[in-house]
């Protein structure tokens, strides 16, 4: 299959290396013509807007930072839906609303295209070794035909139900994720309040019950003060924003979630949008009072 790639920020770039690694022939567009000349010198074929995308390819993926971008590319003026045809995939790998998935699909529908709503997990690590963890939502034939290629860029690649059901365990994936990051941020800043050596804190705590794949990323991050963004805070942000708004769908209570998302917000409007979201750290210092003597 031929494919094409739209989005190629922090994870689509390293996802579209990997793919073009894996001998696929990969059509790429994104605003930033540094990434898409980056990935033309990998072999890579570039493309002028994402009509132009659909032409050259078979599955087109798409990751892009929110629901707004997903429709626009999709749906809008320059977009795929004017150039596909029946036998087009769309796999949408972003981190949107359940409703806007579920919105994209029934459009292609009514042109006999596929929509397979497919987040990823995992950062920007595992996508430049290609072990991140994916789950989709979309007709089980449509999913078969794309998995071989997900494979591709993926460890884990899980078909959890019919279209939306890829976004919303994707909701539930950032509210653990989060909460995670948010419960060891406030553990470093008790501990290193109380004088604790944080490198041996997490030595002796890692291969108990507090251990886990968020302390063992992160922790490395907050020992080198290394806040570069592999989860940008403002993403994690927009991701929980439609966490509570699912929640509210719904009528389910979402405490930890509402109080994560306060401390994102605090973050953002100091200025730290760009920051990984183990940045949270910054909140409990920020919070913190200056010790006297």
């Amino acid at each position: 299959m031929k494919l094409g790639f739209i989005g190629l920020g922090i994870m689509g770039k390293p996802m579209t290396e990997n793919l073009l690694k894996a001998g696929y022939q990969v059509t790429v567009f994104d605003i930033n013509r540094d990434a898409v000349d980056y990935l033309q010198n990998k072999g890579a074929l570039p493309a002028k807007n994402p009509g132009d995308v659909a032409v050259k390819s078979d599955v087109i993926f798409t990751m892009l930072p929110n629901s707004t971008h997903v429709e626009e590319v999709v749906t809008g003026t320059d977009g795929l839906i004017h150039r596909l045809h029946s036998d087009h995939i769309v796999v949408d790998l972003s981190s949107i609303s359940p409703v806007m998935s579920r919105k994209l699909h029934a459009r292609l529908l009514e042109i006999d295209a596929q929509f397979i709503d497919a987040p990823v997990s995992g950062g920007e690590p595992k996508a430049i070794d290609g072990t991140l963890s994916i789950m989709a939502g979309g007709e089980e034939a449509a999913f078969n035909k794309v998995k071989p290629i997900l494979d591709r860029v993926a460890g884990s690649v899980i078909l959890v139900g019919e279209t939306g059901a890829g976004t919303t365990t994707k909701l539930a994936n950032q509210i653990i994720v989060n909460a995670n990051i948010a419960a060891m941020s406030e553990a470093v800043n008790l501990a290193s309040e109380a004088g604790i050596d944080i490198e041996k804190m997490f030595q002796a705590i890692r291969g108990g019950l507090a251990g886990s794949a968020v302390l063992e990323a992160k922790i490395p991050l907050i020992l080198e003060e290394n806040f570069k963004a592999g989860g940008r805070i403002d993403i994690n942000a927009k991701d929980l924003t439609n966490v509570v708004e699912t929640g509210e769908t719904l009528n389910i209570p979402l405490p930890v979630t509402n109080q994560v998302l306060d401390m994102f917000k605090e973050l953002v409007n100091d200025g730290k949008a760009e920051l990984d979201h183990a940045g949270l750290l910054k909140y409990y210092e920020k919070h913190t009072p200056l010790q006297k003597g």
